[in-house]
Order: structure tokens, then C-alpha cells, then sequence
């Protein structure tokens, strides 16, 4: 996998120095420079694998696509708004994020806004610093018995309702990843959104700047709030707050905006705002958690220990674990057969089976995706983050299903993998013996034993009619001639009169030129020289799988 094949790191916003040990630690080569334009930081990206930015450091689309070695963005903090997730995604660079390292003081941060914007604390201060005693001015509302909406219910979401619920506050939400089980179980109520809208008294909102999530908050919406409504960290919203705000809206408090910093003082300047720069994770303990939580991502993932804080490619995360990876090895297996086998499908049915199974679709089918695609003259840097926005650009409809029923065959362990063409009779079926994958049946001939798919060991398929008692050893003579070691062979049950061969080989790439007859697909007709007496059906294929 690439991304643990990282040797050389940049670092361009400051960090905690914990960050920096902890990567060299590791064995990666760090340099740190802080406050380059785009031309100096491209340069300076030109031999490093991977970069750590905090909001300074903006990744645009130009800068991706001229690291030419780039891999993976790490960003020390939750936001990765500072980057261009899609020109990262197109590219296959994995971006991480640290999830935990500044959800508290985030959280801690919103309740104050939100305490300040109830006490007009803010306001009231550079009053007095003007001289004036102006009591009346600043009168304030309790937060005990307000409703409190809150849009974005993760780390920094559950934090905000469990702290703002001890001054008596109710809240309630809204999250379509979040399931209402997992709210309800830190005292946040679900709700549609044209349900919350009414209710609230204090809405803040905690989700990534994404196109789902641009514009929750917006005219429509804004006309079915209570009037005297207070709005946190919400400047994604620009000039629909500022017009809500100019329409009677109690007020507004932000610490993070479209533009950094911004440039248009409208809003930052209405009498009912309150304002900071971007300070969610700007506290020592913040900066030294997010320091250490990157750091160590990266070097987890150096040292194939685990991956976290994944943003553009969650099936990843699953590639990492002890019990996926077999499966990982298996999918990718049946995908580089299933390449040799038909070239360049038009539509492919990934099935799992078996309940240990019921949620493996979602990183096998991108292992799959990736082995069709690759080698592709127009998808060869194609892997697994991605791979599904190829895929769609590519026209190949992979479609993923799950079956609760396991197969009844013996040995199959915790269930199966089956990848099939859908416009041709093609299908391949396995499952993970151990550690190991192993091939069970192609086109229903099942292989008894299993055949063993082992990294990197060239297998060559075949099938021919089980009653030419010669085509073993015709083949066995024509490897021999061509300086090919044989190590493995299996065969298939009989079916549609027919056998599956299997042969396990040692050779080198290059050696395939000296046996054309395994370059040819299908072979040319029984008879030909250096063509062993084989009698091919419909459809049939020979071919060198190497290495997936």
C-alpha cells in the first residue's frame, strides 16, 4: 500500500515540537518551514511524500497537482477546510484529520460565544472601556430553560450539548451520520431540520464545509426562527446572516468564515456580533493533543499499525484491520482476475455473504474497483481514495450487495466473496482460510482444495476438457522449455464438461516472451505450434495472472 511507504515529511504552519520528535521517532525525515508562498511550498514539496498543515497553510488545487510525490495531507485540527478535498480525492492523496486533538476546546469555545452572546458580554466590555455606565443597554437572558439546536453532532457537537445542558439548556439536533440511538445517549434529541428551525432559541452549527452542508442556513430557513434567535459559528451563511441580523435577529458569534481573514467587515462590524479569528483549537493544550494525534497518525500508519482520522477515504481505515486484511488481499485477487479475464467490464456485482460480512462491502468493493482499473492508460494512478470517483468516470457500474445466508460449503471460514461480470458468464468466488485467501470456484467448478492466492505468485489459468490425459504433461514440457518452474497445481471439479487448471509458477516478468502462447487470449486454434492439444469452449481464456 503507498501510504505506508512514506519516507520524507513537510511541515509548513507551526506545530507543538512533540509533533516533530515524534515523526523523526518514527523514522521519517522532517523539515519545517512556516509562512512560503505557493511557489516556495510547491518547491519545497517536490521530494516529500507527505505534508501537515494547519488553517495557514492553504492546499489548492495547484499545489496538489504539482507535488508530483505528494501522498497524504495531514491537517492538525478537525476542520480541513483549508484544503481542496477534491483536487486531494482526484489525485488518490489520502487526507487525514485529527478528530480528537481540539473537539474540547472548540466545544469549550462555542459555549462561551454562546454564553456571551446571552450577556452581551462582548458589547458591554467596550462600553465601559469608552467610559460609559450603560445598564439598561446590555440586558441579558438566562440560558436555564432556552432550547439550544445543534447542527453536526460529533466530537465537538457532543461536547457543546453535554456542557450547555449543565446550565439547564435543552438540546436538540440534527445529523443524517449520527443515528438517534447514538444521540439520545448524550441528551440530544433528533429532529428534521424544518422541525428544529421553531423551536430554538441558540442554534450552532458543527459541520464540515462540504456541499451537503453549504447553505443549511439561508433565507428560507432563516424565516422560520424565533425572532430573537442567537447564531454561533455560523459564518458559512456570509450575507444571509448579515441580512437576518439587519431584519431584528438577536445576534451572532463567529470564530471561523468563508475567508480568512476576512476581508468584508459587514458582518464582523454589525453591533449584534461578536467575533474572533479562527481560535476553536488555539489553546496550548489544543495545539500540543493536535501536534501529537498527527504525528502519531502518520507514524501508525508508516509502521501498518492502524489508520485514523481518514476524511476522502473511509474503506482505508477497514484495510488497516488485522481481520479485513485477508479480505482486502482477497478482493484485490478477484479484481486482478477478473481484469485478466474480460480486459475492460462495463458492469461488476461484488457480493458478500455471510453475517460476520454485512458491513465488508464498503472497503472490498473499492479493493475490487482498484485491480480493474489498474494499468488503464487513463486510470494508472487509480487506488483506493480514488477509486470511486474513477470508476464513474470510467462507465463501469459496480453494483454491492450483502447476503445474511452463508453457502453451504465446508472450510469457508466467516463467509465468501464473489465478483462477477455482469454482461458476460464470468464469476469468481473465495473466502480467507486463516490469513490466507484462497480461490473456491470459478463459473460454479468449484476447487477442492482451495486454491491459495499468495502475493506476488504469478498463477496461470486454464481450462480443457478432463479426458486429454497428455495436456498436463504437454504443458508441464512447454513451461520447461521456456525456463519456467513449476510450484503448484490444482484442478476443478467438472463443469459444463469442462476442467479449471491452476498452476502456481516461478519466473520472472520478462520470461512471458518466451511462451507466447500465454500472451494470447484466447489461444489460437488446437494444433498451433507451441499450443498444447487443449479443446477450448465458448468463451475460454488463458492467460498469466501475475502478481495482485
Amino acid at each position: 500500500m503507498a501510504f505506508t511507504n512514506l519516507q520524507k515529511m513537510f511541515i509548513s504552519d507551526s506545530m507543538d515540537p512533540c509533533c516533530l520528535k515524534i515523526l523523526q521517532d518514527g523514522g521519517l525525515q522532517v523539515v519545517e518551514k512556516q509562512n512560503l508562498s505557493k511557489e516556495e511550498l510547491i518547491a519545497k514539496l517536490q521530494d516529500c511524500e507527505g505534508l501537515i498543515v494547519r488553517l495557514a497553510t492553504k492546499v489548492t488545487a495547484d499545489i496538489i497537482n504539482a507535488a508530483e510525490k505528494l501522498q497524504v495531507v495531514g491537517g492538525a485540527g478537525t476542520s480541513v477546510d483549508s484544503m481542496d478535498l477534491e483536487a486531494t480525492t482526484r489525485k488518490g492523496i489520502l487526507v487525514m484529520n485529527t478528530p480528537n486533538g481540539n473537539s474540547l476546546s472548540a466545544a469549550e469555545l462555542t459555549g462561551w460565544m454562546i454564553m456571551c452572546l446571552a450577556r452581551q458580554i462582548p458589547q458591554a466590555t467596550a462600553s465601559m472601556k469608552d467610559g460609559k455606565w450603560d445598564r439598561k443597554k446590555f440586558m441579558g437572558t438566562e440560558l436555564n430553560g432556552k432550547t439550544l439546536g445543534i447542527l453536526g453532532l460529533g466530537r465537538i457537537g457532543r461536547e457543546v450539548a453535554i456542557w450547555m445542558q449543565s446550565f439547564g439548556m435543552k438540546t436538540v439536533g440534527y445529523d443524517p451520520i449520527i443515528s438517534p440511538e447514538v444521540s439520545a445517549s448524550f441528551g440530544v434529541q433528533q429532529l428534521p431540520l424544518e422541525e428544529i428551525w421553531p423551536l430554538c432559541d441558540f442554534i450552532t452549527v458543527h459541520t464540515p464545509l462540504l456541499p451537503s452542508t453549504t447553505g443549511l442556513l439561508n433565507d428560507s430557513t432563516f424565516t422560520l426562527y424565533k425572532k430573537g434567535v442567537c447564531v454561533v459559528n455560523c459564518a458559512h451563511g456570509g450575507g444571509t446572516l448579515l441580512r437576518a441580523l439587519q431584519s431584528g435577529y438577536a445576534g451572532a458569534a463567529l470564530f471561523a468564515f468563508m475567508e480568512e481573514p476576512p476581508r468584508d467587515h459587514a458582518l464582523v462590524d454589525h453591533e449584534n456580533v461578536i467575533s474572533c479569528p479562527h481560535l476553536g483549537a488555539s489553546t496550548k493544550e489544543a495545539q500540543s493533543c493536535c501536534g501529537e494525534e498527527i504525528a502519531v497518525q502518520f507514524v501508525d500508519m508508516v509502521k501498518r499499525r492502524a489508520l485514523m482520522g481518514v476524511t476522502n477515504a473511509q474503506a482505508l481505515t477497514s484495510a488497516f484491520s488485522l481481520q479485513t486484511k485477508p479480505w482486502i488481499g482477497l478482493a484485490e485477487a478477484l479484481g486482478t482476475l477478473m481484469r485478466a479475464w474480460a480486459g475492460s467490464p462495463k458492469a461488476v456485482q461484488v457480493v458478500t455473504q455471510g453475517l460476520s460480512l454485512r458491513n465488508a462491502g464498503n472497503c472490498l468493493s473499492p479493493a475490487v474497483i482498484v485491480c480493474l482499473l489498474k494499468d488503464s492508460s487513463n486510470h494508472a494512478d487509480v487506488n483506493f481514495v480514488n477509486a470511486k470517483l474513477l470508476v464513474k468516470e470510467a462507465s463501469l457500474n459496480v453494483t454491492t450487495s450483502h447476503n445474511r445466508t452463508l453457502r453451504g460449503e465446508q472450510g469457508c471460514g466467516e463467509g465468501f466473496l464473489s465478483v462477477a461480470l455482469a454482461s458476460a458468464p464470468y464469476q469468481a468466488v473465495g473466502f480467507v482460510q486463516g490469513t490466507t485467501p484462497v480461490l473456491q470456484a470459478l463459473n460454479g467448478a468449484a476447487f477442492r482444495p482451495e486454491v491459495p492466492l499468495h502475493r506476488g505468485l504469478p498463477l496461470l489459468l486454464f481450462r480443457a476438457q478432463p479426458s486429454n490425459p497428455a495436456m498436463l504433461s504437454t504443458m508441464i514440457g512447454l513451461l520447461a522449455e521456456a525456463g519456467v518452474q513449476l510450484l503448484s497445481y490444482q484442478t476443478s471439479v467438472v463443469s459444463d464438461g469442462e476442467t479449471w487448471h491452476v498452476m502456481g509458477l516461478r519466473l520472472r516478468i520478462s520470461d512471458t516472451g518466451a511462451f507466447p502462447f500465454l500472451a494470447t487470449n484466447p489461444l489460437p486454434a488446437s494444433g498451433s505450434r507451441n499450443t498444447p492439444p487443449l479443446s477450448w469452449g465458448p468463451g475460454s481464456r488463458c492467460w498469466l495472472w501475475l502478481s495482485y
